[in-house]
């Protein structure tokens, strides 16, 4: 029912899913700090997500954690797995699931993957998105999942259509508060879920993302975000505090910095002249 990638990046783990399923979010991915990520899928098991997690928090690697969960399940035949722990990458596809249906795993060292998918249109799909994993090193984690997804999607995706995607991802010291969670997001029903969970990622990035790109706010640059302030309702003689009182009504505080101005906070801030 299925297409997901399951990865590590650094210290980075998470899952992104996309099916012709409702709510694929609720069912299938599970991600912890410094543990690992799991996916279950096809017949999904729920409760293989804190079986798998304590395994691998218990040091185990990730095939193992599989054989411990599949083999006293007498419906494993069923089940769809993905599984990346800390140094370790797995997958499995029972016998009866739903062809075409398979996966791929791979530890690189620095990050890993699990992809696998069932009811799918064909191989095409898992090698689309292994490629796209594979080729897109260097870039932020998070986008690295989605682009993962575009790619399976692109290539047929599951044979039945499309209704649903979610990511869930997580960092230390990411998302809002520094909670660790990097993405947590879920389209439950929806024409194109894929294209949709992209433009919540970047919603959710905006929102929730670390500063970058800052520019410090003197000069020229002071004056205009000064002006542009003043033009939103937040004049001040204190520039900073202007910009923290206009970034809390809109909700970008996370990106705000005694260093200057992020480069998206200030992309927005001139949006408002527009």
């Amino acid at each position: 029912m299925t297409f997901s990638i399951v990865a590590r990046q650094g210290s980075s783990f998470g899952v992104a899913v996309a099916s012709k399923f409702l709510a694929v979010g609720a069912v299938v991915p599970a991600a912890v700090n410094g543990v690992g990520a799991v996916a279950t899928q096809a017949s999904a098991r729920v409760a293989y997500l804190d079986e798998l997690v304590e395994v691998l928090r218990s040091g185990a690697a990730a095939d193992d954690a599989l054989e411990s969960a599949t083999r006293p399940d007498g419906e494993s035949a069923t089940r769809q797995l993905g599984v990346v722990g800390v140094s370790s990458a797995a997958t499995f596809t029972g016998a009866e699931c739903i062809p075409w249906a398979g996966g791929v795993a791979h530890d690189e060292g620095e990050s890993a993957y699990a992809i696998q998918g069932n009811i799918l249109t064909g191989p095409e799909v898992v090698a689309a998105m292994e490629a796209s994993w594979r080729g897109s090193a260097g870039r932020p984690f998070a986008q690295r999942l989605l682009a993962a997804l575009v790619a399976g999607d692109d290539a047929g995706g599951d044979s039945r259509g499309r209704q649903s995607a979610a990511m869930y991802a997580v960092e230390p010291g990411a998302g809002y508060d520094a909670c660790g969670v990097l993405a947590d997001l879920r389209v439950d029903d929806h024409g194109d879920p894929v294209g949709e969970l992209g433009r919540l990622l970047s919603d959710w990035e905006m929102y929730f993302g670390r500063p970058e790109d800052v520019q410090a706010l003197e000069g020229p640059l002071a004056e205009e975000v000064r002006g542009l302030l003043a033009g939103t309702g937040f004049a001040s003689d204190d520039l900073a505090a202007a910009l923290a009182d206009w970034a809390g009504q809109v909700n970008y505080e996370a990106r705000l910095t005694p260093d200057g101005v992020d480069a998206r906070v200030l992309e927005a801030l001139r949006a408002t002249r527009r």
